[in-house]
């Protein structure tokens, strides 16, 4: 494999003011560049800076190139190749027969991403005729092979692929067990039986009334209790509270489930939010709760909300998993560049997420007074080259510059050329665990 003669371009020294933290940032951005030619992803694999994660799952694959990388001898590598959702389904099959079973699992697992192809019927065929494969199936849980593979074993027809592990129910607490937690001084345990099904009713006042303000919580949110009931029990709820997925309300439907979505329990309610019965009417009533982990949960758990709705919580979100509302489905096609001149940076930013920004407009705010809306703009094909190149010399933009599609050929190889300290970069920060800001911070105005 050999780089396009006509790709390369004369090296501006002006773009080369290397140093270890330059050439680290711009490496970082090389790894998620989906136009790193085939003869530089090899480069790029073997670098000392590089993020291994970021090469294999951000780019689709050059038969010859999946080829060379399914034969690679570190089998961590592999098993990410078989996770790529950019890889074809054909191109998967082809590791069918690879030695590692953690390779094999992978396959069977399916990739990562909504979109991802899954395997040609006959690879499936084929790994069931794997002893290890035939044996280690049937002890796996819900969820752990792909609808894909569950779908081919099944049309098998064969027992040993499609028997499920026996699992014993749990056994229900007894009433004298649940007297013995009452009379007890853990207040963990008793947390741990409020929501146990079948509970005498001695017990459940009891728990109503327990010092406790968990054991409070937890017991007002039983199935049986009306909404009078419930809020006659002093329970608290703030918006940082990690609650319990209830799944009396998940599997509600009905009349069951309005008494849900309209409950006073926001408890209650972020459970109905994971419902997948919604209605459409529900689903409006959800999104204008007042709880933020209500519409959090309704935009991670439902297709059918407005685009608004999922735009401002992203916006308003703290926690960590609010970079997945991006590609939430109700984004695609939404006018997003009505937020380009929006006061907040993060909004401003999502303007690039539009296919149908004009290129005026990227270019704008390539110019924004945030950095932050510089960075998302510095990675867009839409980019002139110039004002690439520009962004490519700052050391606030030159990460995802250089994860730009368009950028030189020849930029890219001074990159993986360039001087670097082989040890790890400093580790100057400490990352502390625990609540260090809110759940989400609200705005205003967008």
């Amino acid at each position: 494999m050999r780089l396009n003669e006509e790709d390369a371009l004369p090296v501006e020294k002006t773009h080369l003011s290397w140093n270890p933290e330059t050439t680290r940032a711009r490496v970082d951005g090389l790894c998620r560049n989906p136009a790193l030619p085939d003869p530089l992803v090899l480069r790029i694999l073997e670098h000392p800076a590089a993020n291994i994660a970021a090469v294999m799952y951000s780019r689709a694959w050059s038969d010859e190139l999946f080829d060379t990388l399914a034969a690679h001898p570190d089998v961590h590598l592999r098993e990410m190749l078989a996770r790529s959702g950019r890889a074809t389904g054909e191109q998967r099959a082809r590791m069918v027969d690879d030695p590692s079973l953690a390779v094999v699992m992978a396959l069977l697992e399916g990739p990562y991403g909504r979109e991802a192809e899954p395997l040609p019927g006959w690879a499936y065929r084929k790994l069931a005729d794997r002893p290890k494969i035939r044996w280690l199936v049937p002890l796996l849980g819900p969820g752990e092979l792909s609808d894909a593979a569950v779908a081919a074993f099944a049309e098998l027809g064969d027992d040993e692929l499609t028997r499920a592990t026996p699992r014993p129910e749990p056994e229900r607490i007894t009433a004298d067990q649940a007297r013995a937690v009452l009379a007890g001084d853990s207040a963990w345990e008793r947390v741990k039986i409020a929501l146990e099904p079948g509970l005498p009713a001695d017990v459940i006042t009891a728990l109503a009334a327990d010092p406790d303000p968990d054991v409070r919580l937890y017991v007002s949110m039983r199935p049986e209790l009306s909404e009078q009931e419930r809020a006659a029990i002093d329970y608290r709820v703030s918006e940082n509270d990690r609650l319990p997925r209830l799944a009396w309300v998940i599997e509600a439907d009905g009349e069951q489930l309005q008494r849900c979505v309209s409950s006073a329990h926001p408890g209650v309610r972020r459970s109905a939010a994971r419902n997948p019965r919604l209605t459409a009417g529900q689903i409006a009533t959800l999104a204008a709760d007042d709880d933020f982990p209500v519409r959090l949960l309704l935009c991670e758990s439902q297709r059918a909300v407005p685009a608004d709705l999922v735009v401002r919580t992203y916006l308003e979100a703290r926690v960590v998993t609010r970079g997945g509302l991006l590609s939430h489905p109700a984004l695609d096609g939404a006018d997003l560049t009505r937020y380009a001149d929006s006061p907040h940076w993060e909004a401003r930013a999502l303007a690039v997420l539009d296919p149908d920004a004009p290129a005026e407009l990227i270019e704008r705010l390539s110019h924004d007074e945030h950095p932050g809306v510089r960075s998302w703009v510095a990675s867009d094909a839409r980019l002139s080259r110039e004002r690439l190149l520009e962004l490519f010399d700052d050391p606030e933009t030159t990460a995802p510059a250089a994860a730009n599609p368009n950028l030189p050929v020849d930029l890219m190889e001074a990159v993986l050329e360039a001087p670097i300290d082989p040890g790890e970069p400093s580790q100057d920060d400490v990352l502390v665990l625990g609540h260090t800001t809110p759940t989400h911070e609200p705005l205003a105005e967008i």
